[in-house]
């Protein structure tokens, strides 16, 4: 979903029939304006995606921005301006908001755990696909605007052989080797991960080879070194699995390549925003 077309569907959620309310009071031709001021500090988010519902509500909305998504800005500080139609101001304002509480609370989320492992250069934070259906394009881009990576974006640009895939096909073994004949026979080029559920596990996937990631599910970093030696860097390393703020410093350590983080878009809580309009005289 691109962002037209998200604009189009969420405004059509939320005014249904019609802002009766704004349509009974305020008279189409009155041009107001508008501040959006951050009320809690951390990391901007949406700016750009605002800008694209103030347009599309008015053509000949002037939007300033004074602030670039991606940036830390303190209480108080004004990310941006609009000049449009109040009744656009005033049907915007809600969707503005909740995507842009939403986004920033990730980004500012995200941020903290990255600050939490700054001192481990070789690992990446990912997120994971535990998004909210129809607006995940948008968290994710929360996400790298926190510092952190995007894992894939959906079921069609990785494959991933998690568990139920191994048990369903009857292991680890068959797995791999059907994901590598179903590539060849549709001429795919996409890369392959498995999961391991322990260190037999491990053993198996370098044994049998042809993936490029080897995920170590629910793993102890003492597991993961482990596994690390196990696989010797021949194959790219995610640690994934119920790992949290306070435990992610000791997954880093272990050296593994990446550590999947679901909490930093399902556990965000939106940033405090506030966007104040005000009539033109």
């Amino acid at each position: 979903m691109n962002i037209q077309e998200f604009i189009i569907a969420a405004l059509a959620e939320d005014i249904g029939s019609g802002d009766h309310s704004t349509l009974a009071s305020i008279d189409a031709k009155v041009a107001g304006s508008a501040k959006l001021i951050v009320k809690e500090a951390g990391i901007i988010a949406g700016i750009r995606i605002a800008k694209e519902v103030f347009l599309h509500l008015d053509k000949e909305a002037i939007f300033t921005a004074y602030h670039t998504d991606g940036e830390y800005l303190e209480v108080g500080t004004i990310a941006f301006t609009v000049k449009a139609k109040a009744q656009a101001i005033l049907q915007a304002e809600r969707l503005v908001l909740n995507t842009m509480q939403r986004m920033s609370g990730i980004a500012t989320l995200t941020h903290s755990y990255m600050e939490k492992i700054k001192n481990y250069s070789t690992t990446t934070i990912l997120d994971t696909r535990k998004t909210t259906p129809l607006f995940r394009a948008f968290e994710k881009e929360a996400v790298l605007l926190g510092g952190a990576k995007n894992h894939r974006m959906g079921l069609y640009d990785m494959i991933m052989l998690k568990d139920n895939h191994i048990d369903y096909c009857g292991g680890i073994e068959k797995a791999i080797a059907a994901a590598n004949n179903y590539l060849k026979e549709q001429q795919l080029q996409l890369p392959i991960e498995v999961e391991t559920r322990s260190l037999d596990d491990v053993k198996r996937v370098v044994k049998v080879g042809g993936v490029q990631r080897i995920m170590l599910d629910n793993f102890t970093p003492q597991e993961i070194e482990a596994a690390l030696e196990i696989i010797n860097k021949q194959f790219e390393t995610e640690a994934s699995g119920g790992i949290n703020f306070d435990t992610i410093e000791a997954y880093a350590a272990t050296g593994v390549d990446f550590i999947s983080v679901g909490a930093v878009i399902h556990h965000a809580s939106s940033l405090d925003l506030s966007l104040k309009a005000v009539l033109h005289e």
